[in-house]
């Protein structure tokens, strides 16, 4: 599995620990509303919307919820003009760092990320610098005390899923961005309940640290993802099966 999927694991256990659902639900309306807004609130005709759903239907998200942020995306409710911009930089051991961010002051989520990488460790880079490192796929996990990984194969490879994979107590189905949500839909009809649905940025290869840097690491990474602003975080630190960070301080 890869760095940045081993990332969304932990940050996926670490947020339901925390109760962070809140956060998550925010930025996900942030992206259905922008989504909304750039293409239409018709999911059919528009398939950033339809993989921004997707998601929300992953993390359990209200449909009332849903319904306010396209609104908000087509003008019907007023809403904040959000921004999409990408951040790429360094962090410790020269880790890739790949940020996707929505954001209403793009000044501000600048100066945000660029003090956060500083703390951190890290070194915030120029575009392009780490994003030909990555290339956009979409994700769908299964918890693997739930389900098989061969049950899953088979339903995923017919629904044109391009790999699945089992590492850290979940089976992860990769697909390509344009397959995402009907690859996501067809697993739910056959009856597989998903923890977690994405598009983003997938690392070509991976990199291994030393505990402590890669502790490092996973604190820089997640200072970003904390932040109100950051929709996805990408990285091509290759993380052990069951690292804790917090072990090493």
């Amino acid at each position: 599995m890869s760095g940045h999927n081993k990332w969304s694991s932990i940050k996926h256990k670490k947020g339901a620990q925390d109760a962070k659902r809140g956060k998550v639900f925010t930025k996900i309306i942030k992206e259905i509303t922008v989504a909304a807004r750039n293409g239409g609130g018709d999911p059919d005709a528009n398939p950033a919307l339809r993989t921004a759903i997707t998601k929300a239907k992953a993390e359990n998200m209200p449909k009332d919820n849903v319904e306010r942020a396209i609104k908000k995306g087509t003008g019907e409710l007023e809403g904040a003009d959000y921004i999409e911009l990408t951040y790429e930089g360094y962090g410790p051991g020269g880790v890739a760092i790949l940020i996707e961010a929505l954001t209403d002051n793009k000044n501000r989520t600048a100066a945000d990320m660029r003090s956060i990488f500083s703390k951190q460790g890290g070194n915030l880079g120029e575009t392009g610098c780490v994003s030909y490192m990555f290339q956009r796929k979409g994700l769908i996990s299964f918890d693997a005390e739930q389900y098989s990984e061969e049950e899953i194969f088979e339903a995923a490879i017919e629904a044109g899923a391009e790999d699945v994979s089992t590492s850290d107590g979940e089976i992860e189905v990769l697909t390509s961005p344009d397959d995402f949500s009907a690859v996501s839909e067809s697993l739910e009809q056959a009856g597989f309940k998903s923890i977690r649905a994405e598009v983003s940025m997938v690392p070509e290869a991976t990199i291994s640290l030393d505990p402590q840097t890669t502790a490092k690491a996973l604190r820089l990474i997640e200072k970003i993802d904390d932040h109100d602003d950051v929709n996805s975080v990408s990285t091509n630190l290759d993380i052990p099966d069951g690292f804790d960070p917090d072990s090493y301080q």
